[in-house]
């Protein structure tokens, strides 16, 4: 509305400035102040004067025929003037016409191709409809641009903090859901999206940080399920297994039949129902007050057990993230490796699960 009370403002003004001349007449001049007027008391005086005898005849004769020929030119010049009004007021139709008529045009043209009910576009629809030929670094690098102008801008905080989590961007991520809740307020999902990317930049671990957002998230909504997944997540790397389980299957007792994310919690319940170990840092801690040898012992035997299972079952592509996750805990990056290696020959028939095996790799850092 503001747009258009501007537009409105802008037309009426050209239509002052165009019609305030036209509206004003020619000011009338009296008889005292025309040309002819004049030229007649020239040759009045100029008979005078003969008379009295100031001037011989023939200067008055000649002052009589130069002052009658500027008469007769005024006196023509003042009848070309005459249909001045009516020719002013043909101008003012067509002006009239035209201020109408320009307006009235340009509704026309702009109904069809415009839409002046359309919303305003803001930035996260800019980057979801760009052309598809810019690569999505390109336009992130413009919403980054954007930022560093502005700020305190929430709502591109808000557009790019999901983009930069879905490029494995995980500390620009955890930065942008900082300013996005800083700038905009807190929301269950925001808080559990910020777990998320704190988890994703721990290579899966579900830190201390990231679990008071979980936390934080289910204080706000005690529904939200990635909230609750990843706390659920968190129980089991703790070994509180049990604990995992309820959170788990109550989850799922939550959850809508149509959820997509169903599937993973199942696959989590699966996961830990088949014995399947996570070792974790947090577990490497947990064993602290063992000897050096008992606690390595430990680490190992639990990893084997996962590694045998592995060659059992090949097809379980979070099993392969978790037992490289384990050397890397281990700090034996070689053989990390050589799971990387092993886990994509078991794969290699498996599109969907390969493809989520080397996005895992990469976040673990071990891709190549």
């Amino acid at each position: 509305m503001t747009l258009w009370f501007v537009f409105a403002l802008m037309t009426a003004g050209a239509v002052f400035a165009v019609l305030w001349p036209l509206g004003r007449s020619a000011r009338p001049q009296t008889s005292g102040g025309s040309e002819t007027t004049v030229y007649r008391d020239q040759l009045a005086e100029v008979g005078r004067d003969a008379a009295a005898g100031l001037i011989g005849a023939p200067e008055a004769a000649a002052a009589r025929v130069e002052i009658g020929r500027r008469l007769l030119e005024a006196a023509d010049a003042e009848d070309d003037h005459q249909p001045q009004a009516s020719r002013l007021w043909l101008r003012r139709v067509v002006a009239v016409g035209a201020l109408a008529g320009m307006p009235l045009l340009a509704l026309v043209i702009y109904l069809p191709l415009g839409s002046p009910q359309l919303p305003d576009f803001p930035l996260a629809e800019r980057v979801q409809s760009a052309d598809a030929s810019q690569s999505l670094e390109n336009l992130v690098a413009q919403v980054e641009s954007h930022l560093e102008k502005h700020p305190t801008d929430g709502r591109g905080w808000t557009v790019l903090a999901p983009v930069l989590a879905k490029l494995s961007r995980f500390d620009d991520a955890v930065r942008a859901y900082r300013n996005v809740i800083a700038y905009t307020g807190e929301t269950a999902q925001l808080r559990a999206d910020l777990g998320a990317a704190i988890t994703g930049a721990a290579n899966g671990i579900v830190t201390t940080d990231a679990k008071s957002e979980f936390e934080r998230a289910v204080a706000l909504d005690p529904k939200d399920p990635k909230a609750r997944f990843f706390l659920g997540m968190a129980a089991e790397q703790d070994g509180r297994t049990a604990d995992a389980v309820t959170i788990w299957k109550a989850l799922l007792a939550d959850a809508p039949a149509d959820a997509q994310w169903r599937g993973a919690v199942q696959d989590a319940l699966n996961q830990v129902g088949n014995g399947a170990p996570r070792p974790t840092e947090e577990a490497v801690a947990a064993a602290s007050d063992m000897s050096e040898a008992d606690r390595s012992a430990m680490i190992h035997k639990m990893v084997d057990r996962l590694s045998a299972r592995l060659k059992q079952d090949g097809n379980d592509v979070e099993g392969w993230l978790r037992l490289a996750r384990a050397y890397m805990v281990l700090k034996e990056p070689e053989k990390s490796r050589v799971v990387r290696d092993d886990a994509r020959r078991a794969l290699e028939r498996n599109e969907a699960g390969l493809r989520q095996l080397n996005e895992g790799l990469k976040a673990l850092g071990i891709d190549g």
